[in-house]
């Protein structure tokens, strides 16, 4: 009995011994405790993600946007620019000038009295409409160092009814027009058989008939006599 009992204990443990070796040795041969592949093993392969593009729809332009804008809603926005800005005609400078007239005016200089950053001061031209879209779009990014501390309206129908409401107290110059419209590749071009002339498959009518016959053509004669077969002979 006692025998038995060894030898079993034996075996087992002699079992356990090469598994542990085993794994010890595996281990080591397949770099387990690193992320790196031994050599000379092929592993498949990697595939590479394409870098996704940012195309975002740059949607309509400013001037197709301005012939829709819409100064009642551009209130609404202004609503909160009012914490620094007067717009009434006579209205008191703020934290910011009073933007009555603000358009078409000198950029950094339309409100007498106000203290503006060198940022704008020198940063020359008018308010027209592509300045005041990029101003209302980033102050930031249309003037490095501007003291407006405003992040800007992302939504371009924002900046355009905002920019139709700064018009309507006090003007503003000519608005850009809308884009023409592209025309595609083929469009207004005649299609083959398009336009004047006889369809193939149609019948001509009758002065269609009489305009194909040619002036040179033979008339039979009145003389014509008969060939040996009975057809009719033009001398």
């Amino acid at each position: 009995m006692d025998d038995r009992f060894n030898t079993a204990s034996g075996w087992v443990l002699f079992a356990g011994i090469v598994a542990l070796g085993a794994s010890i040795g595996s281990g080591m041969y397949f770099h387990a405790d690193s992320h790196e592949y031994p050599e000379g093993q092929d592993w498949g392969y990697f595939v590479e993600g394409a870098e996704e593009e940012g195309g975002a729809d740059a949607g309509p332009d400013l001037g197709t946007l301005l012939a829709s804008a819409d100064a009642a809603a551009g209130e609404k926005v202004f609503a909160k620019c009012t914490a620094c800005h007067t717009i009434e005609q006579g209205g008191a400078n703020g934290i910011g000038p009073n933007l009555y007239g603000v358009m078409g005016k000198a950029i950094g200089g339309h409100a007498a009295g106000f203290a503006y950053s060198s940022a704008l001061s020198d940063h020359g031209g008018q308010w027209t409409w592509e300045n005041m879209d990029a101003w209302l779009k980033s102050p930031r990014a249309f003037a490095s160092g501007t003291k407006m501390s405003f992040a800007g309206l992302s939504k371009p129908e924002d900046r355009a009814n905002v920019m139709e409401y700064l018009a309507s107290m006090g003007g503003a110059p000519a608005k850009p027009a809308p884009a023409a419209p592209e025309v595609e590749a083929g469009e207004g071009e005649e299609a083959p058989g398009a336009g004047p002339g006889p369809v193939e498959g149609a019948e001509a009518g009758a002065a269609e008939a009489a305009g194909a016959m040619s002036a040179d053509q033979p008339v039979p004669a009145a003389n014509a006599g008969g060939d040996n077969e009975g057809a009719a002979k033009i001398d």
